[in-house]
């Protein structure tokens, strides 16, 4: 597994209009190829009207699994620009598919390459990115006295506090990166002078929101 990647949020969409032409860009978190094939034909079927369904999408931890499709427009003017899009942003497991509705006027190879990458694009941007991140999921269980001390402290380290728990002790879910399980042990050993109960679970990705530059 990998430590950390980035992807979409699970789905969105965006519009733009160049030249009279309507491109609608649309984004969808695929974790398979046969989920990205489906997507693709669902907007298909929505979109059964529209004058170009183009596609592309990126799929797997190593991107092994790279197709892009030009549905009718001029080779590698359409399909290629949207998985550019998908590789210069490092996203993965990302299906788009890019809608247009020819308005009359003709762009060329290069107007059409910046309409359906800058499509792309701005579908991502709508949609949104997060970092998925592995981490170590650990329970910690401590008397209610260490409540404030200890919820202060982790809200400002780099570790992650999920949800806090009002049992008969007080029960942190805190997530930990995987490979600094010790040293978050330690850490929590010092700080509550070993007054606190850890349970360790198993890895799991924990997404984080990354915004635009």
């Amino acid at each position: 597994m990998l430590e950390s990647y980035y992807t979409v949020k699970p789905e969105g969409s965006d519009e733009v209009t160049i030249q009279k032409s309507r491109f609608i860009g649309y984004v969808k978190r695929c974790e398979t190829e046969e989920e990205a094939q489906a997507f693709i034909q669902e907007i298909k079927q929505k979109h059964s009207d529209a004058t170009h369904n183009c596609s592309a999408y990126m799929i797997g931890e190593h991107d092994l699994i790279q197709k892009a499709n030009d549905d009718g427009e001029p080779s590698g003017t359409a399909g290629v620009p949207i998985l550019e899009v998908l590789k210069k942003r490092g996203l993965k497991d990302t299906a788009i598919v890019v809608t247009r509705y020819f308005g009359g006027i003709k762009l060329g190879a290069g107007g059409l390459i910046r309409a359906y990458g800058g499509t792309a694009s701005q579908a991502i941007e709508t949609t949104g990115v997060v970092r998925r991140q592995l981490m170590k999921q650990v329970k910690v269980t401590l008397p209610y006295h260490l409540l404030g001390k200890v919820e202060n402290e982790v809200r400002n380290s780099s570790y992650t506090l999920d949800t806090i728990n009002y049992l008969e002790n007080v029960e942190l879910v805190i997530y930990v990166e995987s490979g600094q399980e010790q040293a978050f042990e330690d850490w929590m050993v010092n700080l509550t002078s070993n007054h606190a109960e850890l349970a360790h679970g198993e890895p799991t990705y924990v997404e984080f929101d990354v915004t635009s530059e």
